[in-house]
Order: structure tokens, then C-alpha cells, then sequence
């Protein structure tokens, strides 16, 4: 025996509200959850279609003292097909008065774009310089590297990085003098310490030509 199959959505509430058509009476809630078992509807989903219901204006809900109440009438129900109906009867007669406005526009862009052997050209001759186009946005970007605007920009973060560089140079060169006049016994610990630390013998101030590429060394 196949299992009896539950109601929709749409016939819950066309359920409930045949409750409160039938009764045309306020009801609590808690009231509606006892009734609804009795039009098929699990009291468990009598809250979700009951505020379906509100939401689509075709139940009245208002809260008087702390109880909220539920109401619907026939007539309400009339009032919000009919205005439903000519809400819909309005964007119908909208969107034929667009159809036709779009209509008349392709009509207008159609003229001059006939099919033609002329044409058919017109759109190869496009596309090939479309093609050319792209090949050459694609060879530019190769060669941005050695763009003036960017080659200068890295001249001058290369100028940067020399000053910064020589700065800490000097300063390491002070910090040295200084462990040197308040240390002289330690000489060899420290010179062992410079090494261990890559500061070697011949660590001196950076020359510009030695941070600079011959590609950016300037004229």
C-alpha cells in the first residue's frame, strides 16, 4: 500500500486559510496549531504557513496586549487578488511597450549592417587588425623593461638603496672605532667577531658603479 502523500506548500495554505474563511473569527497562534491538524496541516508547520500567509498580505496579524492575533476575510482576500491582478496587468503592458521600443531599436541597428560582400571585408579587415593589435600590445609588454619611465624609477631606487647602504656602512664604521677605543684589549675578539658577521677586511663604503647595470647607467 504506496503512503498517502502530504500536502504542498499551496494547499497548506489554501488549508488554513479556509479556517479562517469558515470562521471568519481572530485566532491565537497556539489556537491554529489545534486546528490546522484537522485540514491536514502538522501543527509543527502551522507557524511557517500561517506567516507565509501574512507575508503575501492574505492574513491579517496584529498584536493586541502581548497576545498576537490572526484574522482573514474573504473580501481581503478579493481586494489582494484584484490588486495582484492589476499589478500584473500594468508590468504587461510595460514590458509589451518595451518589446516594441526594442524592437524598433534592432530594427534601426540593423540599417547600414545588411549582409554583403562589402561587409563580410569590412569585418575580416577588423579582425585582422584586431590580431596585428594584440601581437603588438604583446611585443610592448616585452619590452617594458626597457620602457625611459621605468628605467629611471629603477636609477633612482638604485640611488636610494647606495645611500641607505653606505649609511649603514658609516654607521658600522663608528660602532667599530668606538669597541676600538673603549676595547683595545680585545682587538682580536672583536676582528674575530667582525668575520664571524661578514664584515671582512676589505668591507668598505659602495661605489655607484657597482650597484648600477651598464642598461642603467645614464649617458
Amino acid at each position: 500500500m504506496s503512503k498517502k502523500r502530504g500536502l504542498s506548500l499551496e494547499e497548506k495554505r489554501e488549508q488554513m486559510l479556509q479556517i479562517f474563511y469558515g470562521s471568519q473569527d481572530f485566532f491565537l497562534l497556539r489556537e491554529l496549531e489545534k486546528l490546522g491538524p484537522k485540514k491536514g496541516v502538522i501543527s509543527q508547520s502551522v507557524k511557517d504557513v500561517v506567516q507565509s500567509l501574512v507575508d503575501d498580505d492574505l492574513v491579517s496579524k496584529d498584536k493586541i496586549g502581548s497576545s498576537v492575533y490572526f484574522w482573514s476575510l474573504p473580501s481581503c482576500a478579493g481586494n489582494q487578488l484584484r490588486n495582484v491582478h492589476r499589478k500584473l496587468e500594468s508590468d504587461l503592458e510595460t514590458s509589451k511597450k518595451r518589446l516594441v521600443e526594442l524592437m524598433d531599436q534592432r530594427d534601426g541597428l540593423k540599417k547600414g549592417r545588411e549582409e554583403s560582400d562589402e561587409r563580410d571585408q569590412a569585418l575580416d579587415k577588423l579582425k585582422a587588425i584586431e590580431v596585428k593589435y594584440n601581437e603588438l600590445k604583446d611585443e610592448l609588454g616585452r619590452y617594458a623593461d626597457n620602457d625611459p619611465a621605468t628605467l629611471d624609477a629603477m636609477r633612482n631606487a638604485i640611488e636610494v638603496a647606495h645611500e641607505a647602504a653606505n649609511r649603514w656602512t658609516d654607521n658600522i664604521f663608528t660602532v667599530r672605532q668606538w669597541c676600538s677605543n673603549n676595547f683595545p684589549e680585545a682587538k682580536e675578539q672583536l676582528e674575530q667577531m667582525y668575520k664571524e658577521v661578514g664584515i671582512a677586511d676589505d668591507f668598505d663604503y659602495l661605489e655607484p658603479s657597482v650597484l648600477i647595470p651598464p642598461n642603467l647607467a645614464g649617458d
